[in-house]
């Protein structure tokens, strides 16, 4: 049997899952959404104390990461209903 491509297996996991629970909530899409964009701000962009001492050039790059991955958060909570906050401590 040929290994499924991703999109494939997401395909199957809804399948299996529409079949063992049902129908899913109004708003699955909004919260599949919001779940993605968190991955991507752990992933891409993962929080990042800054060191005591750092170079200028390097704590812009820091803190436009945070900057960044601030906005990602903040869609995914508008997405969920909550705020940034309790989207962080997810």
């Amino acid at each position: 049997m040929t290994e499924l491509s991703p999109a494939q297996k997401a395909l199957a996991a809804f399948n299996e899952r529409h079949e063992l629970c049902g129908p899913f909530d109004d708003d699955w899409v909004e919260l599949c959404l919001a779940a993605a964009l968190e991955a991507v701000a752990n992933q891409v962009v993962p929080y990042e104390k800054a060191p005591d001492l750092m170079r200028s050039p390097d704590l812009e790059r820091l803190a436009q990461r945070q900057h960044t991955r601030t906005q990602l958060l903040a869609i995914a909570a508008e997405l969920r209903g909550t705020t940034t906050t309790e989207t962080q401590q997810q």
